[in-house]
Order: structure tokens, then sequence, then C-alpha cells
């Protein structure tokens, strides 16, 4: 079911590569859809998305917005457990976050003063994902961060929250909610409708569609990023029982047909037994389906033979996720520089990263790991950069300006300068 590269091979290297190559290029006929979606919906606001979610979604949707009694009331059926662990996991992702903040700076030289305000978005928009599927966790790791980073309001779109859903965005501090999705919300967030506000940015997950709507609004939004199929990549060494690490293939091949598993095995053994534990255990998963689809067609076992091969192969995979199932765990994942988040020891399983650990897990996919970060506060302030000049520090880098802008051919520049230091 997995197939195995081995560095010995003597194809190993062109068998690598595709795994490398991947991306979150869009389909040009879903590229298409997304695009005549965003306009219906900028030319005819909520008629449009009411239309579209009942026409995909077979749903009809009358008030877009969920009304807070609706909200509070389909939130108290949250099980009290349940309830327990969003809250805890609240609290966690809500400290880490705070250790995030930013500050702006002033620096001041010879009557020039210089600095950088940081200041919270005014209003940005979660994408969450829904209908059958249940993502309180998504919640929590887009809205938490917004919260602690100052936004001052936060709107969730969703289609079909569940009561967990809608609890998480309680704990988390979401104001509104609207019940639609695809990319007809991903349209609204981005323009407006009589009931959707504009937002000033839109992150979180979402299909194909939704990755396209993202992509078409980017430049008059901001965006997270380009979310593709989600990633794991697993290196691991004889130290770690294999049934351990199969588990962890798994979890990540459960998520969707698309997602990619990949084990990097410390020598061949390593590697056929992990192999083998997946082959077992995936007869036990309920989504087996899933499962057997996304390790047959995206996953892998890369068999290396030595740590140096094993950290670059991790870092030319440039993951989502880096679990290193290793000794010394610690000291080489301060080798791995392309990955969204590392995972460091055998008791370190993709899944707390997921749900509790406390970093977001908004994450890198498709190779963007090498020069994308975590969603956190960073993606919700912006930087104004301040600038003050006195008559004396003007005079001062006068003639620097006015000979740079002389190169240029930007006479009009230097003039500026001028007329203020020599009338």
């Amino acid at each position: 079911m997995l197939r195995l590269i081995d560095a010995k091979d003597p194809d190993y290297s062109a068998r690598l590569r595709p795994l490398c190559e991947r991306s979150a290029e869009t389909p040009a006929s879903i590229e298409a859809a997304a695009r005549e979606v965003i306009h219906e919906v900028r030319r005819r606001g909520d008629a449009a998305v009411r239309e579209l979610t009942e026409r995909f979604e077979k749903r009809a949707v009358d008030k877009l917005e969920l009304p807070r009694a609706v909200w509070l009331e389909q939130a108290s059926r949250v099980a009290p457990g349940v309830r327990l662990a969003i809250e805890r996991a609240a609290g966690r992702v809500r400290r880490f976050h705070e250790r995030e903040r930013y500050a702006g700076f002033e620096l001041a030289e010879d009557g020039a003063r210089v600095g950088m305000r940081v200041a919270p978005l005014a209003r940005v928009g979660l994408y969450v994902p829904g209908g059958t599927a249940r993502y309180p966790s998504t919640v929590v790791m887009t809205a938490v961060p917004a919260k602690v980073a100052g936004v001052r309001e936060i709107v969730m779109t969703t289609p079909g929250p569940s009561p967990e859903t809608l609890a998480a965005a309680l704990e988390s501090g979401v104001d509104r909610v609207f019940v639609i999705g695809g990319a007809q919300a991903v349209a609204a967030l981005a323009y407006g409708t009589e009931s959707v506000p504009r937002v000033d940015k839109i992150v979180g997950p979402g299909n194909a569609y939704v990755a396209a709507a993202k992509r078409l609004v980017f430049g008059d939004v901001g965006i997270d990023s380009i979310a593709g199929p989600t990633e794991l990549v697993v290196a691991a060494d004889d130290s770690v029982d294999p049934s351990w690490v199969a588990a962890d293939l798994l979890a990540q091949a459960e998520h969707d047909t698309l997602a990619v598993p990949i084990l990097v095995a410390l020598g061949r053994a390593v590697g056929e037994r992990v192999a083998a534990e997946v082959e077992r255990q995936v007869k036990l998963l309920p989504r087996r389906a899933i499962a057997e689809a996304a390790l047959r067609d995206h996953g892998a076992v890369v068999v290396v033979h030595d740590v140096d091969e094993l950290v670059r192969v991790v870092n030319l995979l440039a993951p989502e996720h880096a679990e290193l199932a290793l000794r010394d765990a610690r000291a080489i994942g301060e080798r791995v520089t392309t990955a969204g988040a590392l995972f460091l020891g055998a008791h370190t399983p993709e899944s707390v990263g997921d749900y509790v650990a406390g970093p977001s897990h908004v994450l890198p996919t498709g190779g963007s790991a090498r020069f994308f970060s975590p969603l956190g506060v960073a993606d919700f302030v912006k930087r104004t950069s301040l600038i003050e000049y006195d008559a004396a520090s003007l005079r001062a880098q006068g003639p620097d300006i006015e000979a740079l802008a002389e190169v240029e051919g930007l006479h009009a520049h230097g003039r500026a300068v001028s007329i203020r230091t020599r009338g």
C-alpha cells in the first residue's frame, strides 16, 4: 500500500522528486467556477449567496446570520466533557499566543525620528468547514490568535455549524456567525453583502473551491495562505515502536483521500516494520477507505541510511507537519528548517498539535513551509512606518536624497527637498 523508495536505489532521486514538488495549484475548472461565484456575489449580494447555497449544498438559507439566541441554545447542547476540553484547549492556545505579541519602536537620530507602529486589524473573517464535519479545533486555532492580537470584530462563516463549533466560537471570542460556506462565503467576506460585513483578512482552511476563491480575492482582502491537502512526514529510527509511527501516519491519512502521509525511515528494517503495521491498523479504521486511498495515492516510505540524508529529505519535503520520532530528536530538530510545525520525540504525536499543544494548527502546506509560517498573532496585525524630520535633519540628509533622485531621473523628488532646504 505504501510505496518504498530506498536511497540505495539507482532511481532514488527521480522517485523522490515528485514528493518534493507538491503544490496548491488550482485546477482550471475549479478556478473558473470560483471566479463566477465571486462575480455573482459581488453583483447581487445576499440573493446570490442564498441561490448558490441552495444550488451547491441543497440547503435553503433565509437569514444568513445565526441569531445570538439560537447560537447560545445550540452551544448549550455540547456534552460537559467536550465543553471542558474546548475551554482547556482555548486556554493553552491563548497562553501560547500571548507570548507572541508585537510591540512598536521608535528611533531618534540627529533630529530625525522614525519608528514602527503595530496595530490590530479591524475585522477578520474565519472560514470554518461545516456541514457533516465538526471542527471546533479550527475555530480555536484561528479565533484565539486574532483575539490576542486585539482584532475588534471576528466574523465566522461556516455551513451548518455543529453545537461543538458554536461552543468553540463562544469560548474563542467570535462576535458573529454566518451559516454560509464555499466560495460564496469567501466572496461575501471579501466584498461584503447586505448582511455580511466586509473584512480586512480571511483565514482558515476549506475545500478546493474555498482555496481557489481565497486566491482570487487576495489583493482586495488579505488571506493567510492557500491551503492544500494536509501533510505529515514522520522521521523515525528503531528507538520508537513501529505501531506508534503507523498510528500517526494513519491519523493523517484518515483526513482526506488527498492527504499526504510520508515516513522517512532510518534503515530499511524500520520502514518495513512500520509499513506492515500500517497494513494491519488501517483495517481497524472506520474511515478505512479514505485512509487507504491517501496511503496508496500520496503516501510513501523513504528509506535513508544516515541522519544527514534524513535531515536533507525532510527539508526537501518541507511538510506541514514533521514528526521526529528519533533518539536525539531535539538536536536533529535544530537542523530541520522547512517544516510548518515540528513534533519532537516519540511521545509527541501530531494529534497534540491539532488540538491542545498551543501553537495554531493552521500551517503552510504544499511545500510552502519553505517561506510561509504558522498562523499567529502576526497575521492579525499590520505595521505602519512613522517618519518625522525637523529642518536640520532634512538639510543634513538632503544632498543624499537629491543625489539618488538624480540617478533615478526623478527630479521632482529632489526638488521637494531642495525647495525646503535652499528656498
